[in-house]
């Protein structure tokens, strides 16, 4: 009898990405874990101590416009960090170095709960550590594919949302609790703690890590800004980028307006049971939870089967519709209570699982853009463009709240007229987006074959 071809392999997990995945559930239960109390921390602490009702909503709007002021400092500086992972360290040195600098911030936090300045310092210290690092991170996780297992990077970056949102509903959950019961400096300092198991279990796995080299500062600069595919890619790559910021500035609100909503709302969700403001979060993140697989292994490939192209863009589309539809119920949430009323947070959970329901779908979506539309020497600064659209969303929520807390031009978009703001701003984008989408022309990069193993110096770092 002739021989039989023996059928090739089915493509595998690089070995290196349980590492990756395991660092980001600990590193975003840091994050989440202190940005889940620091709006309802800055009011009660530093800005409306008294709990005065006259001085409430000037308060609130203090604590918001700081809130964003962090995080648009956060996502801006994954940027720098991009750069140095690119083209002067390596993706793996700034990872762990800047770290371990994350880790010094969470310290500051926990130090200094009773001082300002020093609390500001400690917040200005972890968005340089979370920033460094962010861009770096997702596309590290895309460097350890090959075109032998590249079909596995969709599921991949799946799996990388569901570390992102296991991370953030552990931290959800715990975090208020810790805050209530032995207060802010156990608060701020257990997600310090989280922050280092992160940065140790990401040096654990260094000797797996397939890590691509720097170019260097000059080939760096050459293929960013000089003729060729480089510039071209980074130009596609921004057209898209351009429309998720209103996306994000959607689900901003979320970690800062719609806690600080929920400290008036009826939070009995049945008898006996009455979370804190801070935890109702929690719903939203769990049901994308559940979402992001559904999504992967099941809506996507069954409306492949039936001759549905669904196509990065129209992924991101959709998901902008219907995070707006969220948006949307938590505004009639808010013209309730600004007529006096406390609706249920029965609603308010229902806007975070429509809510979240939207932004995973074009969050996943943007993360694998960002790789797989870059040629190699880029993927970090692609990556760092996407992080990029958090820092601009941020940065507009902090002066549309600094501009309401000192009765600005802008001061008339409180209560129910913010969200109404967004909605309107959100149909404005996708409209925009759907025109310019259908007129892109798309290149894909596989990525060329790179060493799986690091060399006996790597291994050394």
């Amino acid at each position: 009898m002739p021989a039989t071809t023996p059928p090739p392999a089915a493509p595998a997990f690089p070995k290196s990405v349980p590492f990756i995945i395991g660092s980001e559930v600990a590193e975003r239960f840091s994050y989440y874990g202190m940005l889940t109390i620091l709006p309802t921390f800055l009011v009660a602490q530093f800005f409306n101590p008294a709990h005065s009702g006259a001085l409430t909503a000037g308060a609130e709007a203090r604590a918001n416009e700081l809130v964003h002021s962090f995080s648009a400092l956060g996502y801006a500086l994954p940027v720098v960090g991009a750069l140095l992972a690119d083209w002067v360290l390596g993706k793996y040195r700034v990872i762990l170095y800047l770290s371990i600098l994350y880790c010094g911030g969470h310290v500051l936090l926990s130090a200094f709960h009773n001082d300002l300045s020093g609390f500001r310092l400690g917040l200005l210290v972890v968005a340089v550590g979370m920033g460094g690092i962010k861009s770096s991170v997702t596309a590290n996780l895309g460097d350890q594919f090959t075109p032998a297992n590249a079909s596995l990077l969709p599921k991949a970056y799946g799996w990388f949302q569901m570390a992102i949102d296991v991370g953030a509903a552990l931290a959800t959950v715990v975090t208020p609790l810790l805050y209530k019961y032995f207060g802010p400096a156990v608060a701020f300092g257990v997600p310090g703690l989280l922050m280092a198991t992160a940065a140790f279990t990401f040096w654990r796995g260094r000797g797996r890590y397939v890590r691509v080299p720097p170019t260097g500062f000059r080939a760096g600069l050459r293929q960013t800004l000089g003729p060729g595919e480089g510039r071209a890619a980074l130009r596609r790559i921004g057209v898209v980028f351009a429309f998720v910021p209103v996306l994000w500035m959607l689900n901003e609100q979320s970690s800062s307006e719609w806690v600080l909503q929920a400290t008036h709302l009826n939070r009995e969700l049945w008898p006996g049971f009455t979370p804190l403001a801070e935890q109702l979060q929690v719903a939203g993140i769990v049901f994308g939870i559940g979402l992001n697989p559904l999504l992967t292994y099941g809506i996507y490939p069954a409306l492949a089967r039936r001759g549905v192209r669904v196509t990065p863009l129209r992924r991101m589309g959709a998901g902008m519709v219907v995070a707006a539809l969220g948006v949307a119920i938590v505004g009639g949430v808010q013209r309730s209570v600004d007529a006096g009323g406390h609706p249920s947070a029965w609603w308010q959970v229902l806007a975070y699982c429509v809510l979240v329901a939207g932004v995973i779908t074009v969050a996943i979506t943007g993360l694998e853009y960002a790789y797989t539309h870059a040629p190699k020497a880029l993927k970090s600064l692609t990556t760092a463009l996407w992080v990029l659209t958090i820092a601009a969303a941020n940065f507009g929520l902090s002066l549309l709240n600094g501009s309401i807390a000192r009765g600005g031009w802008l001061a008339g978009l409180h209560g129910a007229n913010f969200y109404w703001f967004s909605v309107a701003l959100m149909a404005v984008n996708v409209t925009l987006f759907a025109l310019v989408a259908t007129r892109l022309e798309e290149r894909v990069y596989v990525g060329a074959p790179h060493p799986l193993a690091p060399s006996p110096a790597e291994r050394g770092d």
